[in-house]
């Protein structure tokens, strides 16, 4: 655990917080849809706190399909930087193996014991809800908020799920990628420090 994530903890475990987000993926690369998502759930659901966690190893995605852990990680951090209300977590990317996000809010539990906890996720998602490890587990230790993405509909959601209306952007990371190595413009889809720093690294061009 790095020095910048045990102080970011001990800011957030001494505030307080009683309404926490945590919003995981890959954010390869983090993109205006995932801040705009953030932002949504955060006037919504009242949140004082949004976490963006990203993904070491994802159980539901071939290795290699993504950049390593250290590079997401230092994209979100150039995200989230303007907003008090986000924090970046390096929480998965310490822990070995595969990255489940049940262990994820387990682990965040003990240190928020007296917030509720809100589980972000797009409705691209859903689809994708019947493999995780746990969601039955996970959905007793917290509560899950589901934004409408426009390429994914959701007809019918479980009741332990509350719905975000929000003015989805239909922006996705492969699409980016793929502008990327097609030489085409990727501003205006991510935070301009974003877009500096994979022009710079040359990063998904090849």
């Amino acid at each position: 655990m790095t020095y910048s994530h045990i102080c970011a903890l001990f800011y957030l475990t001494m505030k307080k917080f009683k309404r926490i987000g945590i919003l995981g993926g890959t954010f390869n690369p983090p993109h205006l849809g995932h801040l705009l998502l953030a932002e949504g759930a955060r006037q919504t659901l009242r949140l004082e706190k949004v976490l963006f966690v990203p993904t070491n190893l994802p159980p539901h995605k071939p290795r290699g399909a993504f950049l390593p852990a250290q590079k997401r990680y230092h994209m979100v951090s150039l995200a989230v930087g303007s907003n008090p209300f986000f924090e970046v977590s390096d929480l998965e990317l310490k822990r070995p193996g595969l990255s489940y996000s049940i262990e994820t809010v387990r682990a965040f539990r003990p240190i928020f014991k007296n917030s509720s906890l809100y589980f972000i996720v797009g409705s691209d998602f859903l689809k994708e809800f019947s493999g995780w490890k746990d969601i039955e587990k996970l959905g007793r230790i917290c509560k899950f908020a589901v934004a409408s993405r426009p390429s994914y509909p959701y007809r019918k959601l479980p009741k332990n799920m509350q719905v975000i209306n929000i003015s989805a952007l239909n922006i996705s990371s492969t699409d980016i990628r793929k502008r990327i190595k097609a030489g085409k413009s990727i501003r205006y889809l991510v935070p301009e420090k974003v877009r500096k720093y994979i022009l710079r690294n040359k990063l998904y061009s090849s």
